[in-house]
């Protein structure tokens, strides 16, 4: 099997050290062996990218446009091999990895329009015979650093706009999942960007991306992960003065009122707290509902989640994946233990699956009877591990719902529009959801959170120019 490589000013370059990706779904497969860059190598690349900043930033938004375009469109005409290799590596179900592909393509064909629409302000003076005009140009180079839960649309909605407004790209994807990063790199750099305006680097946080971090020409970092090392990101950013925009933990409330239509309550908390293992920032942990219907919402939950095929992603049929490796394993099993020492009732699940092939299978979780001040109601668990809270009213909804360090995505299933419109208006995230799921947004609008989640500007859409751009203020005298 011979390793990929890394891509530094416009060549593959290999590493230091190789490293095997495993399938979560089946152990004994590998997906792949990669490259791990060094120090001096992300630092060569940060350097290339340094070169070709002034180039890049000078091009015309017709080229950036047809870049992204030919990337979203290659990505499009390989929806289902790309999707395939996402699930392998990944976990999620098939087709759940086409769709997140899909995505990607959506996401570069929307930035390659986005590269035609920069547009600037002309302003008159207060003074006489003085114009104003303000402009957006590119921050320079960009330290991109991803996770693993969504391996191709995240690095898409960060890649996209950063070279949509000629920014320079040095793109660090997640340990656990370089195939598909990979792939997607390698469709980049038949784009037709110059050499050095994107790289790839392969390799251990704490090298690749501590270099990014103690690099002066890194002139911003977009990261996504945990909360902890977004405080170190943060810190190293402060340090160096440069811009930063983190995406970090959600412990995401879903409201279930008595006048919900519970079936379709259920299905949107199921689909929510347990598809793609739970593992989305975006997941619905916390689930508020009314006395009134809580043993009933209780009762459908647990029948729906019997009914659940839990099995390898490649499988037909299948609807929950594994987990995505054996530390994430043993630490939704030691939230599972610590919600029972807590006094939560484990209603359902919450116990390993054997299968065909031995991969990290966890039956979904329930946990009941428990208290918004638990650990597992207050700390992220990133798998496929929900809790139940019983609230007497929409007043104590909206209070447990907002009572979290946390601030992505709350939601609510009622069917006043009252109390729809007064949770949208209240509800302290991002991102707010009514009869639908926490999780699952839109490509071409603004994603994030606030409090805990979420520091900078938003992702996608055309929010994402508060990032990957500085204004510039000029006046001209006649």
């Amino acid at each position: 099997m011979v390793a990929k490589l890394n891509f530094i000013a416009g060549a593959w370059m290999d590493g230091v050290a190789v490293t095997q990706d495993i399938n979560p779904s089946d152990i004994s497969d590998v997906v792949g062996e990669f490259t791990q860059a060094s120090k001096d190598q992300t630092q060569e690349a940060i350097a290339a990218a340094k070169a070709a900043s002034a180039g890049w930033g000078r091009s015309t938004p017709q080229q950036r446009a047809d870049a992204l375009e030919m990337i979203g469109t290659e990505l499009l005409a390989r929806k289902d091999e790309i999707g395939r290799l996402l699930a392998r590596e990944n976990g999620k179900p098939l087709a759940n990895g086409i769709a997140e592909t899909m995505r990607a393509a959506q996401i570069f064909k929307f930035f390659a329009q986005e590269a035609l629409r920069i547009a600037g302000t002309q302003l008159a003076s207060v003074r006489p015979n003085v114009d104003v005009t303000i402009t957006r140009e590119p921050v320079g180079v960009v330290g991109l650093i991803c996770p693993w839960n969504f391996p191709i649309a995240i690095p898409a909605w960060k890649i996209a706009p950063a070279l949509a407004y000629g920014n320079c790209v040095v793109f660090k994807p997640a340990d656990l999942v370089p195939a598909t990063a990979w792939a997607l790199s390698e469709i980049i750099s038949r784009s037709g960007l110059p050499k050095g305006v994107f790289n790839l680097v392969m390799g251990r946080g704490s090298v690749v991306g501590q270099a990014m971090l103690d690099s002066k020409d890194v002139n911003a970092i977009s990261f996504t992960g945990s909360v902890g090392t977004g405080a170190k990101v943060a810190q190293a950013c402060v340090t160096h003065g440069r811009k930063f925009q983190l995406e970090m933990g959600g412990k995401n409330p879903l409201v279930i009122m008595d006048d919900a239509n519970l079936d379709a309550a259920v299905a949107g908390a199921v689909d929510g707290a347990f598809f793609q293992a739970g593992q989305r920032c975006t997941a619905s942990s916390r689930l508020i509902v009314h006395a009134k219907v809580h043993d009933a919402f209780v009762e459908k939950t647990i029948e729906m989640l019997k009914g659940l095929k839990v099995d390898h992603a490649l499988k037909d049929g299948t609807q929950i994946g594994p987990v995505i490796d054996e530390v994430q394993m043993k630490q939704d099993e030691d939230y599972i233990r610590i919600g029972r020492e807590e006094g939560a009732e484990l209603a359902w699940g919450g116990e390993r699956l054997n299968r065909d092939t031995k991969g990290f299978y966890l039956s979904p979780a329930l946990f009941v009877n428990t208290k918004n001040d638990m650990r597992i109601n207050r700390e992220e668990i990133f798998g496929p591990v929900a809790s139940v809270i019983k609230v007497d009213s929409y007043d104590e909804a909206l209070a447990v719902a907002n009572d979290t360090p946390f601030g992505l995505s709350s939601g609510i299933y009622t069917q006043s529009l009252k109390a729809a419109n007064d949770f949208r208006r209240n509800a302290q995230a991002g991102m707010v959801m009514v009869n639908l799921p926490t999780a699952g947004v839109d490509y071409h609008v603004p994603f994030g959170g606030r409090k805990g989640s979420s520091f900078g500007p938003r992702e996608q859409g055309s929010f994402a120019a508060e990032f990957y751009t500085t204004v510039k203020t000029a006046y001209v005298s006649a």
